[in-house]
């Protein structure tokens, strides 16, 4: 009989070993860990040759994080996180029929995240049976007759979601939204609704495109950088020889987020040993530890002091601009006593920045989580966007918006299509391509996927990617959704959580990955991919595929198509069998992708086209890029209560749990740990590794989870941090920003118990 696994991750039971917190990112320690990871999980000469074609012209994408590659490349174009990423993709296909055989989901459930990575990729299709407590194999062509049969049964289109992943290529999302919309739903959920949401309906509303406006180059020719909310030395790490770049040609870097972070104190380019630069490089000139949620106060402020200093650029406000007045009237009527206290920052802080923005003449404004993972997410960037506005700085060298995003390919995959409220421009252009009518009704989002499958509403749940369980906020709430649908289906690479928790039948398919050699009927075949700057290359993998019953995302998407649609339509399999015709198909629905074989196949690829960028116009309304007005958010918390956000540990990129050490932080060999401020601890008698229970409030509902281990950190007082997946039980599945619908993962309203003092259990 089956049993439900754990949907949240098991207690950490592993002792807590804290060390120095560094003060200096990549180096020596950013080799051996890069080293100890390859030789570990692909062995000594799989390591050289598949480290020495990432990110390289004719070798494949990093299947980490979108940063841009440079024109000029090393030998080695790749990063500790990259490093990381591709060993975890290059393990042996351990995870067989025969394993599931051993190892039922209660079992494997009742394992951590990081033992469930460890255990290598996955050999062939599988299926656990309604009742059932293992997985069994199952042949391809079974499961994709489960799996149309399924979708053909239901009494609407409406009644299916399929979700996807950043990790997933142009040309099998592509090929996903068409097949979605020609089964006759709008029901695309991805990972952008999570993360850059919020970014991308703030620029779209006011400079007309929900994309960054700056090309890598303009990082040398910056006068100040503003990293605001994010940690590229954990997540993006070749954003720091950026940074570095920049620096060493004169420019300055203001670091804003609650936490100081390593790779924004100093870095050392892993590279430079080999050129005899043993010097380490100080980034950040200032480090600005605004509150949790202080952020929207920051900008009234920096605002005020650019009206203070006159660094307005007027013939752009006049030319170029609508809305200056009322935004002016607004931050000069916001008090400096309100921005004092919301931000937890001092005037003159706040004036000393805002100084260096006024004698700018190139500003670039980098941004993530931090900003858009807020009740007031799409407005506190749209304050960000009038701080650059009043001089100018958008399609001028050196200067622009560039919101940092997280997943190799989540920008790409919303440029294709991958978009529950695909806009009526869209779709027109998209149904003169395919040939054929759309649906127009907007679909689900992650949120509401969620709150659907709740209520009964989703029979079944397709996963192009991802470990959707883990990704998504209030773990409880999602899991009981995923257990009353009928069909679950998980396209992936390698066993997660999302695999333990499903609906009354599931399948897993087992795909290809970036790293891997892609042959289709017609020979060889190619990916592309759309890095964070909008820049569209070519990735080709290397490896033999892990396992011989291994299939690529195209394909596997050809044939769920073709098995559940027939090929009136589309000739599904045809496109499948050279990836050229589905690059030809895109070129003829997509706006901007014009001679896609063509110009995908130059050196560096191709610049999508970026209107604010290229030529200073907005796709606005009015064609006028858009000031806007916006009260400061209620930041006020009771006495007793703190806010909390989620991060990421060092070991990790998104779910996937590398290993168990958060290097920067000194953190080691324990996940479940919650960072204080110290003279906060204090104040409750609190020590370090003191086990404390948190329970996160919302609207009267409470969420509870137990037996966290302080450890005092650098953090304003009344703040608190925690790892995520561990952490995101806590928060409120319809606690989201305004707009955007985003998950508040930034904003986590709790209080705190000791361990010893409370019955609360979890799960």
């Amino acid at each position: 009989m089956r049993r439900e696994g754990r949907a949240r991750t098991p207690p950490d039971n592993a002792p807590l070993k804290l060390k120095k917190v560094k003060t200096k990112a990549a180096g020596f320690a950013a080799i051996a860990s890069s080293t100890v990871h390859g030789l570990t999980k692909m062995g000594p000469v799989k390591t050289v040759k598949t480290l020495r074609t990432v990110n390289q012209l004719d070798g494949f994408d990093c299947p980490g994080c979108a940063w841009p590659d440079p024109e000029h490349r090393t030998a080695f174009e790749f990063c500790e996180n990259g490093a990381k990423a591709v060993a975890n993709e290059a393990m042996k296909a351990n995870v067989t029929p025969e394993f599931f055989q051993k190892h039922s989901i209660q079992s494997l459930a009742e394992m951590s995240d990081y033992q469930l990575n460890q255990f290598g990729r996955l050999a062939s299709p599988v299926m656990l049976e309604k009742g059932a407590s293992h997985y069994r194999p199952i042949a391809w062509d079974e499961a994709f007759s489960i799996v149309a049969t399924a979708l053909n049964s239901t009494s609407s289109p409406d009644r299916s979601v399929f979700y996807t992943s950043g990790r997933t290529s142009n040309e099998a999302a592509f090929l996903y939204q068409a097949f979605v919309r020609a089964y006759g739903t709008n029901n695309l959920p991805d990972c952008s609704n999570m993360c850059h949401e919020s970014s991308g309906r703030s620029l779209e509303s006011t400079i007309g495109i929900g994309k960054g406006t700056i090309k890598l180059d303009d990082f040398n020719h910056a006068d100040v950088i503003m990293v605001i909310g994010q940690n590229p030395g954990t997540n993006h790490p070749r954003m720091l020889t950026a940074l570095r770049n920049a620096k060493d040609a004169g420019a300055r870097i203001i670091h804003i987020n609650p936490l100081p972070e390593a790779g924004l104190a100093r870095f050392k380019h892993p590279q430079d040993y080999m050129k005899g630069r043993l010097k380490s490089t100080k980034l950040a000139d200032m480090h600005l530890a605004v509150r949790i949620g202080g952020d929207a106060a920051l900008m009234k402020g920096l605002i005020k002091t650019q009206l203070k200093h006159g660094a307005i650029d007027k013939t752009f406000i006049d030319q170029k601009t609508e809305g200056y007045q009322s935004m002016i009237a607004n931050a000069t009527a916001t008090s400096w006593s309100d921005i004092v206290s919301d931000s937890g920052l001092t005037r003159e802080q706040i004036e000393h920045a805002g100084a260096w923005l006024a004698n700018s003449t190139a500003t670039i404004a980098c941004w993530a989580m931090g900003l858009t993972q807020h009740r007031n997410g799409v407005a506190v960037i749209q304050e960000l966007v009038n701080l650059l506005l009043m001089n100018g700085h958008v399609g001028r060298k050196g200067a622009g918006f560039c919101p940092v995003r997280g997943h190799s390919n989540v920008q790409g995959d919303r440029t294709v299509g991958i978009w529950e409220s695909p806009t009526p421009k869209f779709l027109d252009k998209m149904e003169r391509g395919l040939g054929f009518s759309l649906p127009k009704e907007h679909g689900y989002d992650v949120v509401n996927t969620i709150q659907a499958m709740l209520e009964g509403r989703v029979d079944v749940f397709f996963c192009l990617g991802g470990n959707f369980l883990s990704a998504t906020p209030d773990t409880d709430a999602t899991a009981t959704g995923l257990r009353n649908v009928g069909l679950t289906v998980q396209v992936s690479t390698k066993l997660n959580r999302s695999h333990l928790i499903t609906g009354h039948r599931a399948l897993i398919l087992p795909c290809l990955g970036r790293t891997e050699i892609d042959v289709q009927k017609s020979g060889e075949q190619f990916l592309t991919v759309e890095n964070s700057m909008g820049q569209v290359h070519r990735s080709r993998g290397g490896l033999k595929s892990a396992s011989q019953a291994l299939r690529s995302e195209p394909w596997i998407v050809g044939r769920l198509a073709e098995a559940t649609l027939g090929s009136d339509k589309i000739n599904w399999m045809h496109l499948v069998e050279d990836y050229d015709r589905i690059r030809t198909l895109m070129s003829q629905s997509l706006d901007g992708f014009e001679h896609y074989n063509q110009r995908v196949r130059e050196p560096h690829g191709f610049a999508l086209p970026n209107p604010p960028r290229d030529s200073q116009s907005f796709n606005t309304p009015t064609g006028k890029a858009q000031f806007t007005t916006h009260p400061l958010p209620d930041v006020s918390v009771a006495e007793d209560q703190y806010v909390l956000m989620t991060l990421r540990s060092h070991d990790q990129y998104n779910t996937t749990i590398y290993g168990l050490h958060d290097r920067y932080r000194g953190v080691h060999g324990h996940r479940r740990v919650l960072f204080m401020n110290a003279n906060d601890m204090v104040q409750r008698g609190w020590k370090s590794r003191q086990s404390v229970n948190i329970t996160s409030h919302f609207n009267g509902e409470t969420r509870h989870a137990e037996n966290w281990l302080l450890v005092p950190y650098e953090i304003p007082s009344g703040n608190l941090a925690a790892y995520f997946p561990e952490a995101n039980t806590l928060v409120p599945l319809h606690s989201t920003a305004d707009v955007s619908n985003t998950p508040t993962s930034k904003w986590i309203v709790c209080t705190l118990s000791t361990a010893e003092t409370t019955g609360l259990e979890e799960e």
